[in-house]
């Protein structure tokens, strides 16, 4: 299988020193980068002097005897052996650092490979700094940044018979402070709120968050445009913003039965919804985003 070169997601990882540190994937390989801003090179200055000087260093000699041009040794049977040529110091090249514009350098410092079966879709940092996780179709797997040929998988919805196969997993996120919490979305549109510490395996999660459709309005479409594409946790960890086809919906931590808020943005679609099938555009993914204050 060819993998296609680009990039689905993008992670960055909170500052510690002059560099900085991001996450990218493609549909199987994880990288972390790490990208400098350079303001200085390395250049050469050329001595002028007219002295001279020896190019390398003679480590056993009884008597020497030297000229303009040789280092002469006298071996055991007195004969003279020419050893070093002398150099004019004009030859030599002193390194030094000499101020550029800025320029950015980025380069892999570790590829986590090797770990998906299927189409990686998420990526996400935990804020212990040290692990961030991966999800694919069916699993997600818990990473350390330290480690890259190593993976542990704390969801999995594979079922033994791939004809059982009834929802994938669309998107997961770490929560923005407590290191053991997690949630990952459905093709279902439901939203699962896993803790780490019940267990290694989360195949039971701790809430659940789905809004229940109305039998009457059902219809072919109806899971399609329920398939929650993003999710995220808002910067204070309470309130969880997901985004499916049509709308945005604000869910609450203690009101998983239904969202506290819903912004209709794509509702006008819902008369177009089968030239939109036809022309498969009904399957176009969004994102959603806080803002920084969460408002």
């Amino acid at each position: 299988m060819e993998i296609e070169e680009k990039i689905n997601k993008i992670r960055w990882l909170p500052r510690t020193n002059h560099a900085q540190f991001l996450l990218s994937t493609n549909d199987k390989t994880i990288k972390l980068w790490r990208i400098t801003e350079r303001c200085r090179r390395v250049a050469y200055s050329t001595c002028t002097s007219s002295d001279y000087f020896l190019h390398n260093n003679a480590t056993s000699s009884t008597n020497t005897t030297d000229n303009d041009d040789n280092l002469m040794l006298n071996d055991k049977n007195n004969s003279s052996v020419s050893l070093n040529k002398i150099y004019q110091k004009t030859d030599l090249r002193v390194p030094y650092y000499e101020d550029i514009d800025p320029v950015m350098d980025a380069h892999p410092k570790r590829i986590f490979a090797n770990a998906h079966t299927y189409l990686i879709n998420s990526l996400s940092v935990n804020s212990d700094q040290e692990t961030f996780l991966s999800a694919d179709d069916l699993r997600i797997n818990l990473w350390n940044l330290e480690v890259t040929n190593q993976s542990f998988n704390i969801v999995d919805l594979k079922p033994v018979n791939m004809e059982d196969l009834s929802e994938v997993i669309t998107a997961a996120q770490f929560h923005p402070s407590a290191c053991s919490l997690f949630i990952y979305s459905s093709s279902k549109g439901t939203i699962r709120l896993c803790d780490m510490r019940q267990r290694a395996l989360c195949d039971e999660h701790a809430l659940s968050f789905e809004e229940v459709d109305d039998p009457m309005s059902r219809c072919f479409f109806s899971e399609i445009i329920n398939n929650i594409s993003d999710l995220n946790f808002s910067h204070s960890g309470r309130y969880i913003l997901s985004r499916d086809y049509l709308t945005l919906k604000v869910w609450d931590l203690n009101m998983p039965r239904r969202p506290v808020e819903t912004y209709l943005v794509h509702d006008y679609f819902r008369t177009k919804l089968c030239a939109l099938y036809e022309n498969d555009c009904i399957f176009d993914k969004f994102e959603c985003q806080w803002s920084p204050n969460d408002e």
